[in-house]
């Protein structure tokens, strides 16, 4: 009996589990293969996600937990855990052709990428600090490794070296932070915290381990002031691992930081707010002017990446279900429109040499016309022009801002997004008018051109149908606030 009742005990865990599970006989297939099993490996990991993400989709919509509490399962963390496996399906199949052009071929790469996706789940539905640092170490543990995945380049290296480091710092506090949580509090769920402090008085204590915690989740998604590893990881890291990069670990990690402050401190979110706040307007300001001096296109969209992260933080910072559902839409969009763009960015050759400046993209309309429009169209999406989708991401926070009466919040996002305009029209400035050098190859993978073709149908014609995303990212977002 005890046998047959541990497949219900374990129930809201069985996606993580079988993720797992697959990612290690993709692992095992690939040692015992003696022929290079990469391609077939990465599209393994793509079923495995496309299996994983009908497990998750089946889950019931009532809130459940499991080991002893310690793991949640509710409508935000699906929500949050197909996009996740969203993101992380669009970085395998980019990386495709690129690691066997590079000369990366191993197939350790997709795994990876599948036990850094199964890290993620695990800190999205983390529902005490033990297993917040777990899932979080897992995640980070598998990126640092792709980061320097290309070992012959010195880059790659130095990246994957300076995101250990600085990852390992950031580790260190959020640790120091959950030991001052846990000692003003006497425990380490976020339920019993948050009921420790609604029947007392916060100390000062706890609201210097809230704000350690807080330090940490910041690095994990480079808001203002912990940016600092961002620009340079991206630059240097292979281009399908900075799509990765841009787009699954910030959701996993924006998540996470919105799962705490709800869940564990909620009774004294007038601190954390505050928080919140400096963070969000520093990050918006600084994505907005750093990136204007940047003349390599993935240090821009790793400024650019800053700054949406704290546009994004603008609904935390409204602290409504407006705010999160706000959150939940304009990580989705985002998400999307990343995957494409960094399409475009892998498909900037020139005599078969991948090339990352943008004054070498002068002339792409001419050699790359349809790729050129829809790389056009993703820089206005990003920029909040509307119809596009990028518009309506922006839409939903700054209007849950308003409603919160943080007007100040939501005037100054809309200042800095004017102000970041100007590097997503200066890319398109220089495709479709300057003069170039030389042509640009032809061409793109296939695999590339779905990903492409999708991103951009659901940037252009995202105010057609919005109502499934809404819906979605509303029924989400109230398992919040019960």
């Amino acid at each position: 009996m005890e046998h047959a009742n541990l497949l219900p005990a374990f129930g809201p865990a069985i996606p993580e589990m079988v993720l797992a599970a697959g990612a290690m006989l993709l692992l095992l297939f690939g040692v015992f293969r003696k022929e290079s099993p990469t391609t077939a490996i990465s599209y393994g990991v793509l079923v495995l996600f496309v299996i994983t993400a009908f497990l998750v989709a089946g889950q019931g919509d009532l809130a459940t937990t499991t080991f002893a509490g310690q793991f949640i399962v509710d409508p935000f963390t699906r929500f949050v855990k197909l996009l996740i496996l969203l993101g992380a399906s669009a970085a395998v199949i980019m990386s495709v052709t690129f690691i066997r052009r590079e000369g990366m071929d191993r197939f350790e790469f997709p795994v990876l990428i599948a036990l850094a996706a199964l890290g993620m789940m695990m800190m999205v539905s983390a529902a005490s600090f033990l297993s917040l640092y777990m899932g979080l170490e897992l995640q980070s543990l598998a990126i640092y490794v792709i980061a320097a995945f290309h070992r012959d380049n010195a880059k790659s290296s130095e990246a994957g070296l300076k995101y250990f480091v600085l990852g390992a710092l950031a580790s260190g506090l959020l640790l120091y932070g959950c030991s001052l949580v846990y000692g003003f509090t006497g425990s380490v769920e976020f339920s019993a915290v948050a009921q420790q402090i609604g029947a007392s008085k916060p100390s000062i204590g706890l609201i210097f381990g809230l704000v350690f915690i807080l330090s940490a989740l910041a690095f994990k998604i480079s808001a203002v002031p912990f940016h600092m590893w961002t620009p340079d990881v991206y630059e240097g890291a292979p281009t399908p691992v900075t799509a990765f990069l841009a787009g699954a670990p910030k959701v996993a990690a924006l998540a996470l930081t919105i799962r705490v402050l709800f869940t564990a401190f909620p009774g004294i979110s007038p601190e954390w707010n505050q928080i919140i706040v400096f963070v969000s307007i520093a990050s918006m300001l600084l994505g907005s002017f750093a990136a204007i001096g940047q003349n390599n296109i993935k240090r821009l969209m790793a400024y650019s990446s800053i700054g949406h992260m704290g546009f994004a933080l603008v609904g935390v910072a409204a602290n409504s279900t407006e705010g999160i559902r706000g959150v939940l839409i304009y990580l989705t969009i985002y998400v999307i429109m990343n995957a494409g763009v960094f399409c475009c960015i892998l498909a900037m050759r020139r005599g078969g040499n991948q090339i990352e400046s943008i004054d070498d993209l002068a002339g792409m309309s001419r050699s790359q016309p349809i790729v050129a429009f829809l790389f056009a169209m993703l820089m206005f999406s990003l920029a909040g022009i509307p119809p596009l989708a990028g518009f309506f991401a922006k839409f939903y926070v700054f209007m849950a801002a308003v409603q919160s009466g943080l007007y100040t919040l939501a005037v100054i996002g809309v200042l800095a997004s004017v102000v970041g305009a100007f590097y997503y029209l200066r890319v398109i400035k220089i495709m479709y008018f300057d003069e170039p050098a030389e042509i640009l190859d032809t061409g793109m993978p296939g695999e590339l051109t779905v990903v492409l073709g999708l991103s951009g149908l659901f940037t252009l014609f995202f105010f057609v149908y919005p109502a499934p995303l809404l819906a979605g990212a509303q029924f989400a977002a109230s398992a919040l606030f019960p």
